[in-house]
């Protein structure tokens, strides 16, 4: 199974394109559905200050950033650190977004985008399709699978990407792939239009024998040996 890395990010801001920098990185490890104790973490200094808003999100003050290292001193460290695996992030756009402005301004050539580094699965997208009509925040998510939040206080790119590890190994519940990494709205709707042309009339229900009951019973149980918990047995 294709090794996964949950990447969280803070910023002085919401908008790159105006100038807002990244302030926090926080990566966690997955292999073979299992959190390792492999992470990679770090401050950066983003020569130009917090501005009030995100300050209160997260707590990293001007005054905290000035010695720490600039996004170009770790950058070969963080790309070696993700390349090949599978990016889990939570509104993976936010945060692509912010990390291909980093990597445009280093002026590289020619210039790297995270997608061609990593794959990327955004697990707001993830969560829509399993609780449509939910509330799909990380606070939302921990209550709903039971992950322990109450450290959270502010929000900080580790600890958020410690939570989300968490998330969604419970949220896949043993699955390997379930086809929701982020496509383009071409696909989406095709997808929406396949859907749509069923005929339900056509279909045909046959229910599961003994010894189809037992092979699933048995493949809840391992699912639930795996991540500690699963929800259809809940």
């Amino acid at each position: 199974m294709k090794r996964q890395i949950v990447l969280d990010t803070e910023t002085t801001g919401l908008e790159p394109d105006l100038g807002h920098r990244i302030v926090e990185i926080g990566c966690v490890e997955i292999d073979d559905r299992r959190i390792t104790d492999r992470h990679f973490h770090c401050y950066l200094n983003p020569d130009r200050l917090v501005e009030g808003g995100a300050l209160e999100v997260h707590g990293i003050t001007d005054a905290f950033l000035e010695d720490k290292p600039r996004f170009r001193d770790i950058v070969d460290d963080f790309l070696a650190f993700i390349e090949g695996a599978e990016l889990i992030i939570h509104n993976a756009p936010f945060d692509v977004g912010f990390l291909d402005a980093e990597l445009a301004r280093l002026e590289r050539s020619p210039t790297i985008q995270i997608a061609q580094v990593a794959d990327i699965l955004d697990t707001v997208v993830l969560a829509r399709e399993l609780h449509p009509g939910q509330r799909v925040s990380l606070d939302a998510l921990c209550k709903r699978y039971e992950v322990d939040n109450s450290n959270r206080q502010l929000h900080g790119a580790l600890l958020d990407a410690e939570l989300l590890a968490d998330v969604y190994l419970l949220m896949t519940g043993g699955q390997v792939d379930l086809g929701l990494s982020m496509r383009s709205g071409t696909e989406q709707h095709a997808d929406q239009a396949s859907k749509q042309a069923l005929d339900l009339s056509q279909l045909v229900c046959l229910r599961a024998n003994e010894e189809e009951l037992r092979a699933h019973q048995q493949q809840l149980d391992s699912i639930k040996n795996q991540s500690g918990r699963c929800v259809w047995l809940d």
